[in-house]
């Protein structure tokens, strides 16, 4: 079961980005109204395996906190898409994924080989 750390700031990237020099940290951006990206977080949360000190997860709903979504998209120099996923390891985005591209096991290829 994923331990989802709820991203309802734009402070909250500033901790995102530090705490990434540690444990690699995820972040999911979810349309709450969207059968999509419902069904990739269903398959996140059914086939996650990694504690919450392997991997940090941050969630974010889109249509609460949609402003939160430009920052993020500006500052890992990523484009905004919607469900999508993104590792940010030492401070910067390795590798994002959007809707059925998101799995597990490619997370996992992705993860430093220490969280592996």
């Amino acid at each position: 079961m994923i331990s989802w750390i709820p991203l309802v700031a734009e402070t909250d990237l500033d901790t995102i980005v530090e705490r990434s020099h540690q444990t690699p940290c995820v972040l999911f951006k979810h349309s709450t109204t969207c059968s999509i990206s419902a069904m990739a977080k269903a398959r996140l949360e059914r086939n996650w395996s990694f504690s919450t000190q392997e991997v940090a997860a941050y969630y974010l709903d889109l249509l609460a906190y949609r402003p939160i979504s430009a920052k993020i998209a500006a500052r890992f120099n990523v484009h905004h898409e919607s469900p999508q996923l993104l590792l940010v390891v030492n401070g910067a985005c390795t590798y994002d994924a959007s809707h059925l591209d998101i799995t597990v096991d490619e997370l996992r290829s992705e993860l430093p080989i220490s969280t592996k």
